[in-house]
């Protein structure tokens, strides 16, 4: 039996099948994960839309019971709108110091946004938790279920924003900034952003809209 590592036509073979134009180094697309990340927006983009047409359907429906100017604490909500509204902005920071290969002060910016995003949450779920003890669930009325559901959807994606944000602070320590890690980073920031978008969206339509009488 021939040895086919030494066989001059196995090895005249390869060589020809890496100098062939067909010849395929790299089996990943290029921009593909970004299109693909775009897709993926999009049906979040459908996700939200039902869930802010079922609360235009509901948001008047309250069963006899409390209505959003009863409940709704602005001054709450704008303070809870400004914090991720700033991490939107620390976020643009950490891109921009990606950019110039700055590892440390990328993670530093990065860790501002987990911790203004973090905050958020925790206001939100402080208002979750005082609506409950105020008789307010979601199971009270149309319009507090409508509301649970729009503005819970909304602060799962950002807790799993600052999961992955978290994990990509990891990446980034152990094996910097490359291009891999840079990718990353791109999607968060499209995610990022996207949900600050939202999230004005539902200040406006859920919460101004909602104290009118």
């Amino acid at each position: 039996m021939r040895n086919l590592a030494l066989d001059p036509s196995s090895a005249s073979g390869a060589s020809d099948s890496a100098q062939s134009p067909y010849y395929v180094l790299e089996h990943h697309p290029e921009n593909g994960t970004a299109l693909g990340f775009w897709l993926y927006l999009m049906s979040d983009c459908l996700v939200f839309a039902c869930l802010f047409a079922a609360y235009a359907v509901l948001g008047r429906n309250y069963a006899g019971g409390p209505t959003g100017a009863d409940l709704f604490d602005l001054p709450l909500v704008a303070l809870n709108t400004a914090l991720l509204l700033l991490s939107s902005l620390s976020y643009g920071i950490a891109m921009l110091e990606m950019q110039r290969q700055r590892v440390r002060s990328t993670l530093i910016w990065l860790a501002v946004t987990g911790l203004l995003g973090a905050c958020f949450i925790g206001l939100e779920l402080y208002e979750f938790m005082h609506l409950i003890n105020e008789g307010a669930g979601p199971q009270r009325s149309a319009f507090l279920s409508a509301f649970f559901t729009l503005v819970g959807t909304h602060g799962l994606h950002v807790s799993f924003g600052i999961i992955w944000l978290i994990t990509l602070m990891f990446q980034i320590k152990q094996h910097g900034l490359g291009t891999d890690n840079c990718r990353r980073l791109m999607c968060l920031s499209m995610f990022w952003h996207f949900l600050d978008v939202v999230w004005i969206g539902v200040f406006s339509f859920v919460y101004l809209m909602g104290v009118l009488p």
